[in-house]
């Protein structure tokens, strides 16, 4: 065990240090589990508290903690508890409701107080969360080697209650691409039995977050994925297998694998900015969607023309079952639709009205450049030597003030009133005609694009 094996944050282990009080005064046991006790065994601080709490049942354990902080109980069959404004999770031990059976998604369970931590530990998902250390006397509950596998890089699941929840196969996508592990091969054939369906979106967005944001590579989480047979329910990811294309400007082979490879990629420069990692995560996942049904091999040149717009619809798809959030869909797939785009302009040089314009359909041309980065440099062995493309993209966007945001329009509806336009169809088109002009540069400034407007009304009067 490692020397410091102790949480150091002052927030968390004064936290910790009140809850263990408490409870023990009261005749109950705390105990440190999963993530925390794995990530101090690997010698890092733990940025979260996750505890189990035995000798206590839910009612007494919640006035306790009530006493202290602002709790909220998570349902009453599991007995969770969270604290609100703190990163801290305590549960009290639980088992399978008596009436039901394994094969039945969303199981009801109940807490059980007195089970003993090893038999809790049982019941957890992989051996390297399966392992309980008590604050107080020091005691280090590793029941099924835990520790060793974790040494060794190795994720095993701990017992035949890992059905109990078939959505710890893709906790485990995450955990091997976040520790870069290697799977037994005895839990890639118990995965391979379970089944997402009937699964809450809610539970797999969760899981797929982890992935993207958390993990080292990617690239080992999805080739789990796909040993564990669990593509199947991932078409669009499994229709990139065997999609071939051409080896000169892709000789690591087929658009699976450049898509692990850009994922790496992509994982290696993350900003740390949560939401901006993710959709930029997201569009590398799925910015080749549509290559499968564009992929064409005509005996000499493999091609894939207008796979970026084909993309469109795999990937609203695939996201639409993942997730509610119609903002996160709304945000990935213009990057998707436009992942060539960098490369495109700056082969032109276009102009700046150009650029504006594609500001105006992604949003956000900073993360646009992190996505053709990442496709660009997901070529191995190619050797990576930069991406200019993107470099003076990103420099032009900047200038023009549209890197990070939507051009908005100068001349709004107020205005043209004042100008004498009414609201109708009129209106509209003359909106769109300054919005135009002003994207193409004609004017910079309020002043400009009034005298602009009254331009062109004048000539549409004179016409009439």
């Amino acid at each position: 065990m490692p020397t410091r094996f102790r949480v150091e944050d002052p927030a968390l282990a004064g936290t910790l240090r009140r809850i263990e009080e408490s409870v023990r005064r009261n005749g109950g046991r705390t105990w440190v589990v999963g993530g925390t006790v794995r990530d101090l065994m690997r010698g890092q601080q733990p940025r979260d508290l996750d505890l189990e709490v035995t000798g206590l049942p839910p009612g007494q354990l919640h006035a306790l903690l009530s006493e202290q902080f602002s709790v909220q109980f998570v349902g009453k069959a599991f007995s969770v508890f969270k604290l609100q404004g703190l990163p801290v999770d305590i549960s009290i031990p639980s088992c399978l409701h008596s009436a039901e059976t394994t094969s039945v998604p969303g199981l009801l369970r109940q807490a059980d107080p007195n089970m003993p931590i090893d038999e809790a530990l049982a019941r957890r998902d992989f051996t390297i969360n399966a392992m309980a250390w008590d604050p107080d006397t020091k005691e280090l509950r590793d029941p099924f080697n835990g520790r060793e596998d974790l040494a060794a890089g190795r994720l095993r699941h701990v017992s035949h209650q890992f059905v109990e929840d078939p959505l710890r196969v893709l906790r485990g996508m995450h955990l091997v691409a976040r520790f870069e592990l290697s799977a037994a091969p005895d839990t890639v054939v118990l995965c391979q039995t379970l089944s997402q369906e009937g699964h809450p979106s809610e539970r797999l967005w969760e899981e797929w977050k982890k992935l993207l944001l958390l993990s080292r590579r990617p690239s080992l989480g999805l080739h789990f994925l796909k040993q564990c047979g669990w593509l199947r329910f991932y078409p669009e990811l499994a229709a990139l297998q065997d999609c071939p294309q051409d080896p000169y400007w892709h000789p690591e082979g087929d658009v699976w694998v450049h898509t692990l490879h850009c994922l790496d990629w992509c994982a290696a420069e993350r900003t740390g900015t949560e939401r901006d990692d993710l959709i930029v995560g997201l569009a590398v996942l799925c910015h080749d969607f549509g290559k499968p049904a564009t992929t064409k091999d005509d005996g000499g040149h493999i091609t894939s023309r207008g796979h970026e717009s084909e993309g469109t619809r795999p990937t609203t798809d695939f996201l639409e079952r993942l997730t509610t959030q119609q903002d996160v869909i709304d945000d990935v797939v213009p990057l998707v639709q436009c992942h060539l785009r960098p490369r495109a302009l700056f082969d032109v040089q276009a102009s700046d009205g150009a650029i504006r314009r594609l500001a105006k359909q992604v949003t956000r041309i900073d993360r646009l450049v992190r996505v053709a980065r990442a496709d660009h440099a997901g070529r191995p062995p190619k050797v990576f030597d930069g991406f200019p493309a993107g470099d003076w993209l990103l420099a032009r966007a900047t200038a023009l003030a549209v890197d990070r945001q939507v051009p908005l329009p100068i001349i709004m509806g107020r205005h043209l009133l004042e100008l004498g336009v009414q609201p109708g169809p009129d209106m509209g088109r003359v909106l769109d005609d300054c919005f135009e002009a002003q994207l193409d540069g004609e004017f910079l400034t309020l002043d400009e694009g009034l005298a602009y407007t009254k331009r062109k009304l004048s000539a549409s009067r004179q016409h009439i």
